[in-house]
């Protein structure tokens, strides 16, 4: 029966893994988000693994040679328990998948959020802060409310750096 694994990479090699595995006939997925990053001022669009450090494999494990996956360039190791691989829970995978947008990108869809829900950023230069969803400017940009400093400050961010908060 075929399941799907968590593959544990080496610092950002993850999408060597991705080819490496691929190339064994493997069946990997890479899960991405477009992350906006600021750099020698400029801004640029990068695709990031949405879950650092990791991707996913399918394998049968009676079938298939499951132990090559710790040998291959950019692993360093697959996720076991007791000795055997651990499978992620049943139907995860598809339902994450089920988030990708036509470019191939995890993303939340247009109607996740409305104002006043709390929300975490999860990338760009307030990562990890909590905040208000204040408006909904276009179809990709949000207002939300942060306290920086002490102070509430409005600021646009992507949808795709969004995640609920509870």
């Amino acid at each position: 029966m075929t399941r799907w694994y968590v593959v544990c990479c080496q610092t950002r090699q993850e999408a060597r893994a991705d080819l490496n595995l691929r190339r064994q006939g493997f069946e990997s997925w890479l899960p991405r988000l477009q992350q906006t990053r600021r750099h020698a001022r400029r801004i640029d669009n990068v695709f990031v693994p949405l879950f650092p450090g990791y991707l996913f494999v399918s394998l049968d494990l009676d079938q298939q040679p499951w132990r090559s996956i710790n040998g291959t360039f950019g692993v360093r190791r697959l996720l076991c328990e007791n000795e055997r691989p651990a499978p992620v829970a049943t139907g995860f995978i598809e339902t994450l998948q089920e988030t990708m947008d036509e470019a191939g990108l995890v993303a939340a869809p247009n109607d996740a959020f409305k104002c006043g829900d709390r929300v975490r950023l999860i990338a760009g230069p307030f990562a990890d802060m909590i905040g208000t969803l204040a408006r909904l400017t276009d179809k990709d940009r949000v207002a939300v409310l942060l306290n920086v400093l002490g102070r509430e400050v409005q600021a646009l961010v992507s949808r795709r750096v969004l995640v609920s908060a509870g």
